[in-house]
C-alpha cells in the first residue's frame, strides 16, 4: 500500500510540475507596453527634461495607438517648458487637447506654459476647465498657486515690533 501512495504522490508531483512548466509559458509578464514612454515620464519627473524629451520622442515612434500618443504628447509638452521651449511645449499640449478635450493633464502642462508667456487670462481659463474635469488634483491646486502669485502677488510686510512690554510687577532693585 505504501509503494502505491509513493506512486501516486510522484504521480501528482510530476502531473503537478508539468502544469506549472505549461503555466510559466503562458505567463503574462505586467509592465509598461512603451519601455521609452515610461523611461521618458521618469526622468522628466526626475527633472531631466533633456533626458526626459529624448526617450518620450523615442517612444512617439512606437506608440501603439491614441492613448499613448496623447500620453507621449502631454509628457513633451512638460518637457519642452521644463527646457525652456514654451511654444514647442504649447504645440504638444494643443495636439493633445485637439483629440481629447477633457484630458486634464494637458490642461494643467497648458496653463503652465502659458503662465510662462505671461498669457495670464489663458492659464486661468485652463487652471477652471481641468479643475471641472478633475477637482480633487492636487497637481492643479499648485498651478493655480503659481498663476495666483504671478496675477495676485502678496506682499510681504514684516514688522517687528521691538518695543518691551512693561514688567507685570514692579521688579525689586531696578536699575536707574
Amino acid at each position: 500500500m505504501n509503494t502505491h501512495l509513493t506512486l501516486l504522490a510522484i504521480t501528482l508531483f510530476a502531473a503537478a510540475q508539468a502544469h506549472a512548466d505549461d503555466q510559466a509559458e503562458a505567463k503574462t509578464v505586467l509592465g509598461p507596453s512603451n519601455i521609452y514612454l515610461y523611461d521618458g515620464a521618469n526622468a522628466l519627473m526626475a527633472g531631466d527634461a533633456e533626458e526626459g524629451v529624448r526617450l518620450t520622442m523615442q517612444g512617439l515612434e512606437l506608440a501603439q495607438g491614441l492613448r499613448e500618443e496623447k500620453v507621449g504628447h502631454s509628457n513633451l509638452c512638460a518637457g519642452f517648458l521644463l527646457l525652456g521651449q514654451a511654444i514647442t511645449a504649447l504645440e504638444h499640449c494643443n495636439w493633445v487637447l485637439q483629440r481629447d478635450p477633457y484630458h486634464w493633464r494637458s490642461y494643467n502642462n497648458r496653463a503652465l506654459v502659458y503662465l510662462h508667456l505671461e498669457r495670464f487670462e489663458e492659464s486661468e481659463a485652463d487652471i477652471r476647465k481641468g479643475q471641472e474635469l478633475n477637482p480633487r488634483s492636487e497637481k492643479l491646486k499648485e498651478v493655480k498657486g503659481m498663476y495666483l502669485d504671478k496675477v495676485e502677488p502678496v506682499d510681504e510686510e514684516i514688522t517687528i515690533d521691538d518695543r518691551r512690554k512693561q514688567p507685570q510687577f514692579p521688579l525689586e532693585n531696578p536699575e536707574q
